[in-house]
């Protein structure tokens, strides 16, 4: 029966987080959760979307709306590329629809956190990997 090291499961645990942040769910999915995978990939993608809908691409603003940035790159690192193109300020969103799509889109970006945590937790109880070889009971 092999163990794994520590550095290999440390290094499990990493790519398992970042895989987690960079889609919503893909931390589940490498773990074999793949209900739970695409449930969190519907639900915070949708999330965010409806936060863009109603407030426009404006609401992910990485210059004059630092708090809620960060919690919106919570999301995904292709707020980031969003972040980037509304830095130029050709795009303006005011008002009540500004405010709603700032709260869903930064909303998207906490649960995918909690989503984060989860998916590295799990992966660290030993979901998801090969903890020895099966023996035959006879």
């Amino acid at each position: 029966m092999a163990k794994q090291s520590k550095i290999d499961h440390g290094l499990f645990l990493v790519i398992v987080g970042l895989l987690a942040w960079a889609i919503p769910g893909g931390g589940h999915f490498i773990i074999k959760e793949r209900k739970r995978a695409v449930i969190i990939f519907v639900t915070i993608t949708l999330t965010f979307l409806t936060g863009l809908y109603v407030g426009s691409i404006a609401v992910v603003d990485s210059v004059g709306a630092r708090p809620w940035y960060i919690g919106q790159m919570m999301t995904s690192p292709a707020v980031g590329m969003l972040g980037h193109i509304t830095k130029t300020g050709q795009y303006v969103s005011y008002g009540r629809p500004h405010d709603i799509g700032q709260i869903y889109t930064t909303l998207a970006g906490m649960l995918n956190l909690l989503c984060i945590v989860s998916a590295v937790y799990m992966a660290y109880c030993g979901r998801g990997e090969i903890i020895g070889d099966e023996e035959d009971v006879v």
